[in-house]
């Protein structure tokens, strides 16, 4: 069963998932999917968009319009996203709203930004106060304005060392044509059930 604060504002024809909790003033609209087990926090807005199942959106995070989130993405506090490339006050845009896509397990940062029409990669980790301007790969380390890749990431969040094996896991990784791929899964008790 889903959990709405008496604050909060959810549309008729919103889908909350099961065991997911909106906080504090956020408004869900019309149309929005949330999946299962996920937490939308306090003064977060949600557009007509989907977000999967264990999605965690902290405090103040506005998905607008044009952006899905895959299963367990983190949005961090104050993390902006837009939908339009080119924004005047005067020029209705809502015809051109450029599609944005997290991908499975990535985290945003406390206040980074994403400008549309992006795909970050699966399990990447964009670094508070980034500035996102192009794809970012799977697994990619993004910190900067604009984010430049500093790294690797694993699935279980830690900073990948040179020899690309998870101190916390036991993940291995290749490097693959400018991107990473797992070669080998370590301890995966240490992750958090991925098949549901």
């Amino acid at each position: 069963m889903s959990f709405v604060h008496e604050t909060a504002v959810v549309d008729p024809g919103a889908h909350i998932g099961a065991d997911t909790k909106i906080w504090h003033f956020a408004h869900v609209m019309k149309g929005a999917w949330i999946g299962d087990r996920g937490s939308v926090g306090q003064g977060c807005y949600i557009g007509n968009v989907r977000i999967g199942h264990g999605c965690r959106i902290q405090n103040h995070v506005s998905v607008f319009d044009g952006v899905t989130l895959e299963d367990d993405v983190f949005l961090g506090p104050c993390c902006v996203f837009t939908n339009v490339k080119h924004p005047r006050a005067h020029v209705a845009r809502k015809d051109s709203f450029e599609r944005t896509l997290v991908c499975r397990g990535a985290s945003i940062g406390a206040n980074a930004t994403v400008v549309c029409g992006v795909t970050i990669g699966e399990y990447a980790l964009i670094g508070a106060g980034s500035v996102v301007t192009h794809d970012v790969a799977p697994f990619a380390l993004i910190t900067g304005t604009p984010g430049q890749r500093v790294g690797w990431v694993c699935r279980c969040g830690e900073t990948l060392p040179a020899n690309l094996v998870c101190a916390r896991c036991g993940d291995v990784y290749l490097e693959d044509h400018g991107g990473l791929a797992v070669a080998m899964e370590g301890n995966e008790s240490q992750l958090v059930t991925r098949e549901r």
